[in-house]
């Protein structure tokens, strides 16, 4: 459904006045005439003319306002519904999410185990050998003792292999370890390899650094290594944790209180009181979060509360971004001759020059008394000229104005 407010650039609460106005600056701006090389100056011209059509008319303007309020009750509707979806969906990856955490866990305690056991292996065959090579030279006599010894050390050269097999019988491969976790998924796969590839350096440095053949068993990583390894790719296979949907609020906020920049209250659909800080250049239509402080859901992080600030309607001011408008009524004479006059603004009243030959509609800007704005600084006051024709009619005015239509006849 068209937003004829937003066609003419107003408010939903603006005045009969205000939308006249309105739609006589855009229907200049998007004339036909004054943009003919726009395929689409027409419609929108006509655009701009329904939307008046429309807004002009209490009657009708109240019936539009009530089909379109009907509409945005529905979206919502549907977009709670889909918060609502999105919050189980993410609560069912939160489960899957904590199954597979376990059996990580349950498989790294394993893993150290395993670790652990061949650990104690190696070490055994290294003091072995250690007793063995003492022995021999001990006895360096030829005969039965250095006989017996020999087979000793047959023995001890054979127990290295068979111990060294018997631990990675006993392990997993990279392969196998990942695969029973996470499935055979291109994912698994891909964290397969780089284990394959952690094991085989540390095979190699294993090799390089221990001759004698007793090396540390490479098909077993260290937990921490296994867990680096897991982790660098299981970001890309579960996702972390998800927010519950965010709370949408309104807050309905005054010029004077973007002025002082101070908090406003707004109170949740739960009873809850928040504050809403209107520091750092918010203005109208803005969405302020305050983080953690939505919705809880089991398994998900805790949402935030978007507030979107609202500017209450004033007497005097409009609020255009960081920029304030305001409408200064001057007579027909001052706007030809132009004048020295005062004007209203938020520090109060101020002196102001309408330049000769001013017409309605025509904006004079006074610089740094709009809102504040994020850098420290103030919009502008945009002061828009309308003019004005006496209480009552005056022959003087009346006969000049037909004499400048019809001309002067003796």
């Amino acid at each position: 459904m068209r937003d004829f407010y937003s066609v003419l650039g107003v408010k939903r609460d603006a005045g009969a006045d205000e939308i006249k106005s309105a739609w006589r600056m855009k229907a200049k701006s998007v004339h036909p005439d004054q943009n003919r090389q726009d395929p689409d100056a027409n419609r929108r011209f006509t655009e701009v003319g329904r939307a008046y059509e429309v807004l002009k008319d209490p009657e009708k303007r109240n019936r539009y306002d009530q089909q379109r309020d009907k509409v945005e009750a529905i979206e919502r509707e549907q977009t709670i519904m889909q918060q609502r979806q999105a919050a189980r969906e993410a609560a069912e990856k939160a489960k899957i999410a904590k199954a597979n955490a376990e059996r990580v866990l349950a498989e790294l305690a394993r893993a150290e185990a395993e670790k652990a056991k061949a650990d104690k292996q190696a070490q055994a065959q290294a003091q072995s050998k250690a007793q063995a090579t003492q022995a021999k030279s001990e006895k360096p006599q030829q005969g039965a003792p250095q006989a017996q010894a020999q087979p000793q050390g047959q023995g001890q050269g054979q127990a290295g292999p068979q111990a060294q097999s018997k631990a990675n019988a006993a392990g997993e491969s990279p392969e196998d370890l990942v695969s029973r976790i996470f499935g055979d998924t291109p994912e698994a796969a891909a964290v397969a390899e780089t284990l394959k590839r952690d094991a085989e350096a540390e095979a190699e440095r294993n090799e390089s650094e221990h001759p004698s053949g007793i090396v540390k068993p490479a098909s077993i990583l260290a937990p921490i290594e296994l867990l680096t390894s897991l982790v660098r790719r299981i970001r890309g296979i579960q996702p972390p944790p998800e927010k519950a949907p965010d709370l949408v609020v309104e807050a309905t906020v005054t010029i004077d209180d973007l002025l002082a920049q101070k908090s406003v209250p707004i109170t949740l659909s739960d009873g809850r009181d928040l504050r809403v800080p209107l520091d750092g250049g918010v203005t109208h239509g803005q969405v302020v979060r305050l983080k953690g402080q939505g919705l809880r859901l089991q398994g998900m992080g805790r949402g935030d509360v978007a507030v979107t600030v609202r500017v209450a309607k004033d007497e005097k001011f409009s609020v255009d971004g960081h920029d304030l408008k305001t409408v200064l009524p001057i007579t027909l004479e001052n706007a030809v001759l132009g004048c020295e006059t005062k004007v209203d603004t938020p520090n109060g009243t101020v002196d102001i020059t309408i330049p000769a030959w001013s017409s309605s509609d025509q904006v004079i800007r006074l610089d740094d008394l709009g809102l504040p704005t994020g850098d420290g600084g103030r919009g502008a006051l945009a002061v828009e000229l309308r003019v004005m024709l006496w209480e009552k009619p005056d022959d003087k005015v009346t006969d000049l104005m037909r004499v400048m239509r019809e001309g002067l006849f003796l």
